[in-house]
This record gives C-alpha cells, sequence and structure tokens, in this order.
C-alpha cells in the first residue's frame, strides 16, 4: 500500500534498485504540507491522495478509487444493499446511454440536468446520426419500461435498484468525492399504487440513510424537506440529510429521498387497470446517495495528521507494528504479532500486521496515522518496569509477550492491554472510537448552529460560516431574494433543509427575511 510514499522516500540513485542493499526507511515525515484550519482545501486535497484514496486521473474532474476507497464504498453497500432487500426492492441494470428523445420528454427534469449532460457524438472519425446522452440519473433511462412492465395492479409495487455509476459534467471547481464528473452511486426508483405508500417508503429510506452516516460514517446529519427551489427537478417533495462542515461553514446534501408524485407517471404514461377495472397512474418515487459520503467522512473527522477513519468502514481497524530493537529476537516478535492478527481476526476484528523490513516502526506509524486506521498495536520487546514485552528475546511463546500498547487514531491515546483479554478490550476500544467520533463530531455542528429571527442576525451569522436556523414564510419569491442579497465570492446562502424534528414556532413569529408571516423553521446556509 505505501508503494508511491515508497517510491517518494526513496533517494534518486536508488530508484531503479539494482540489487543494492536494503535500506531501512527511517522518514516520518509523511505528515501533511497544509494545516486543516488554515487551508481547508489544499489540506483536502492532499489527504484523500496521500491516504491513498484517489489518484488523479488525465481528465480533469475524474479520479480513480483506490482500494482504500472501494473498501469503505463495499461496506457501506452491504448494509444498504441488504437492508433494501428486506424491502423487498431488488436490483437491476440499465443501460448507461439515453436517446435525446426519452431523456428531454419530461421538460422541467431535463431543464435541472442540461448543463451537465455529457453527449456522443462521434463513433470513431464519423458524426453519429443522432447525438446519445450518458445518464445524468436514469428517471427517463428506466420509466419507458416501467410502462410496459406495468400493467395491472397485480405489477404494482414495482422496487427496483441499481449500483452504477452516473455522469454529470461539472465545469467548476471539482473536488473528489464531492464534486466530480464521474461518480458512483445507488438509485432506487420505485412505483406504487398510492401516494401513502409512496410517502412511506420515502421515510424509510431517508432513514436508511441516517444509518449510513450516523452509524457507519460517525457524522450527525439533520432530515428534512427540502424547498420547492430545491427540490428535485420534475418531483412532487424532496427530503434529505443534511450534514455541515464546520471548517468552511457550509452545508453538504449528504442523499435524498424524493417522492416523484404522477409528474413521471404522466409524462411516459406509467398506467395500471386498479381493483375496479379502472384506469390509473402510479405514484413514483427516486432515492439516491453516491460517494459522496466518503467526502464528507474526510472533511469531518480528518485532521492535521491525515484520514480518520470510523472503526464501522475501516478495512483495516487495527494494524499490527512489529517494533523489533536492535539485536532483538525478531522472529519471536514477528510471531507474536501474527498471533496477535490471527486472534484478531478470528473475533471478527479487520486486523493486518505490516512486516515490511524496509521502514522503520516510526514510518510506519506516520504511514498508517495518514491512512486513518482506527487502533494501532506495537509489539516488541521493552526492558520496562511494567514488565510491557518480555526481555528474554529467546523465547517465541506469547505469555513472554504479555502486554501489548495500543494507540488510538482519533485523540492519540496509549493504551496497555493485557494479552488475556485482548480481544474483549479492542472490541470495546473500536466501539468506544465510533461513538466518540460521532459526539466529538456533533458537538463541533451543534456549536456551529446558530437561531436567529432578524435579517442583521442572519446576516451576522452567515459572516461567522454559521449553520443558521430561521423562522421563514416558505415563499419562493423570499428565498430568492436572500440568494440574491447574499451573493458573494464565496457563494449564496440558501435553504438546506426544513427539519422534520421542528422547535415550537411561538404564534405572530416574523419570518427573518420578509417580516410575514412565518410558519416553519428552516436551516438556511452556504453549500457545496
Amino acid at each position: 500500500m505505501a508503494g508511491d510514499d515508497a517510491k517518494k522516500s526513496k533517494p534518486k540513485g536508488n530508484a531503479s534498485g539494482g540489487g543494492k542493499k536494503k535500506e531501512v526507511k527511517k522518514e516520518t515525515g509523511l505528515g501533511l504540507s497544509y494545516k486543516k484550519e488554515e487551508n481547508f482545501g489544499e489540506w483536502y486535497s492532499e489527504v484523500v491522495v496521500n491516504a491513498e484514496m484517489i489518484e488523479y486521473y488525465d481528465i480533469s474532474g475524474c479520479y480513480i478509487l483506490r482500494p482504500w476507497t472501494m473498501a469503505i464504498w463495499e461496506i457501506m453497500q452491504a448494509f444498504f444493499d441488504a437492508e433494501i432487500k428486506k424491502m423487498k426492492i431488488k436490483n437491476c441494470y440499465f443501460p448507461l446511454f439515453v436517446s435525446p428523445g426519452v431523456l428531454e420528454k419530461e421538460k422541467d427534469h431535463i431543464e435541472g440536468f442540461a448543463p451537465e449532460v455529457a453527449w456522443v457524438t462521434k463513433s470513431g472519425k464519423s458524426d453519429l446520426e443522432v447525438p446519445i446522452a450518458i445518464r445524468p440519473t436514469s428517471e427517463t433511462v428506466m420509466y419507458p419500461y416501467y410502462s410496459k412492465w406495468i400493467r395491472g395492479h397485480r405489477d404494482l409495487p414495482l422496487k427496483l435498484n441499481q449500483w452504477c455509476n452516473v455522469v454529470r459534467w461539472e465545469f467548476s471547481n471539482p473536488t473528489p468525492f464531492i464534486r466530480s464528473r464521474e461518480f458512483l452511486w445507488q438509485e432506487g426508483h420505485t412505483a406504487f399504487a398510492t401516494k401513502p405508500e409512496a410517502d412511506e417508503e420515502v421515510l424509510q429510506i431517508l432513514e436508511l440513510y441516517r444509518c449510513i452516516y450516523e452509524e457507519f460514517l460517525a457524522v450527525p446529519i439533520i432530515k428534512g424537506k427540502k424547498s420547492e427551489m430545491e427540490k428535485f427537478a420534475g418531483g412532487l417533495y424532496t427530503t434529505s440529510v443534511e450534514a455541515f462542515i464546520p471548517n468552511t461553514g457550509r452545508g453538504i446534501q449528504g442523499a435524498t429521498s424524493h417522492c416523484l408524485g404522477q409528474n413521471f407517471a404522466k409524462m411516459f404514461e406509467i398506467n395500471y387497470e386498479n381493483e375496479k377495472g379502472e384506469k390509473s397512474m402510479v405514484w413514483q418515487n427516486s432515492w439516491a446517495y453516491s460517494t459522496r459520503t466518503i467526502g464528507v467522512m474526510v472533511m469531518v473527522h480528518g485532521d492535521d495528521k491525515g484520514l480518520v477513519l470510523p472503526p464501522k468502514v475501516a478495512s483495516v481497524q487495527v494494524i499490527v507494528i512489529p517494533v523489533p530493537y536492535k539485536d532483538a529476537d525478531t522472529k519471536g516478535i514477528f510471531d507474536a504479532c501474527a498471533a496477535t492478527v490471527e486472534s484478531l481476526c478470528g473475533a471478527g476484528i479487520r486486523a493486518e500486521a505490516d512486516f515490511r523490513d524496509n521502514y522503520s516502526p516510526g514510518w510506519k506509524y506516520s504511514h498508517w496515522e495518514v491512512k486513518g486506521v482506527p487502533l494501532r498495536i506495537e509489539i516488541g520487546p521493552k526492558d520496562l518496569a511494567n514488565n510491557q514485552a518480555s526481555n528474554l528475546f529467546s523465547f517465541l511463546h506469547l505469555s513472554h509477550f504479555p502486554l501489548v500498547r495500543a494507540v488510538r487514531r482519533d485523540n492519540g491515546a496509549k493504551i496497555d492491554i493485557s494479552r488475556v483479554n485482548l480481544v474483549e478490550e479492542l472490541k470495546d476500544l473500536i466501539d468506544n472510537i465510533q461513538q466518540s467520533l460521532f459526539d466529538a463530531a456533533k458537538q463541533r455542528r451543534d456549536s456551529c448552529i446558530q437561531v436567529v429571527n432578524t435579517w442583521d442576525e442572519f446576516r451576522e451569522a452567515l459572516n461567522q460560516r454559521k449553520l443558521i436556523l430561521a423562522p421563514w414564510c416558505d415563499e419562493e419569491e423570499v428565498e430568492q431574494d436572500v440568494k440574491a442579497r447574499t451573493k458573494g465570492e464565496i457563494g449564496a446562502a440558501k435553504t438546506l433543509c426544513s427539519p422534520f424534528d421542528q422547535p415550537e414556532l411561538p404564534e405572530g413569529t416574523k419570518c427573518f427575511a420578509s417580516e410575514k408571516p412565518a410558519v416553519k423553521w428552516t436551516y438556511w446556509g452556504r453549500s457545496y
């Protein structure tokens, strides 16, 4: 995994590796050049590369997702896929290409995506007679076939999901995971006979998205409903989970679950014959989350040493590092490390050992810290009064290594653990790290929430990069006016969501922006 770093740290004379004696790398300078508080953008770019999450590709806005990233995605995918299968949702796959006629059938929908649609116009050196679009989302790809497959009430509900890639040709500020021209996601598309069925599923899926963020990625979110301006183009209403990045003072839409109503059913003639023999239109939903989730996790938990991974999504939860001293019985220490890994893996803990002999322990510490592994275990002979490890190097039995040193990535705490209770104590530590990361992130997020009641308070909170909760009249013209009045170099403020968990709204409360009667509390802020 350290291939790139190894090359960077080798002197030029050794680049070819031409049979010279292997050197033990003593450099520990794997740290970041930028600090999170001082230059967030450069810090983020450095973390995702140095942690071996992505590599930049030769087409702007496209990134190679390396195994360290794909492991995180697969863990989330395994959870979500199992959960939707419990809901009788089945997986499928539709083609990447879309004909112009189909794409443009739903006017409001395509207007929302038109600037981002990529088109195939040539085959070899020949121009295509009709350009073909690459899917930015799959409503228009899938729904002509829903019309074909749904004929009667017994064909409902139809509930499909696909794991795929989509292309949205972003032109401004591409950012790994957050804003890229191609990304991975799942998209669910379901059709029901009644609106209550559709409404129920919207919230069921939204709860699964909350679980992904809060229980796996340890990122606190707010569940709520999007405004009419911010809802999915062509849909009836949109619900979302919203995260917040304190360092930039920006909200970020984490995932969305849309009720499409009957608009697409009307456009694509998705009708069925009900129990009474009458013709009816279906009610539809669509919902998706993407690899953006991973970028949010990096932004929320990462620190000046690099990535910080929540244990639930870490492909390596424990890295075991041998620490041999000069003249030590290296084989004995390595055997103890291997036995430790075997014991942990047997107990369901994802553990590996780093036996590379051309890097010093200090270099390895830095390497795995940058990659964010939740726990590091150090095993080696130490002539300490507390008998942390045997100094009788010739004995290989594990009893001669009665204690091991564990180091937490999230807070740097060092804990000496008895081998007798190693598995149990590490499991407790892993659970504690997961919860601690969530609690710390929630505390940071909550400290940024500012309740305002007037325009002046709103402007001040916005300038302080707050997540703003304000009473609002829920009028689109007012939202447009707020965006216009706050437009600047770092972006305008907009509604993020109206939380389902609404604080009390005292009678007579006025909208912060229009001074008209307020009807709800809504989160506002700048966003990604």
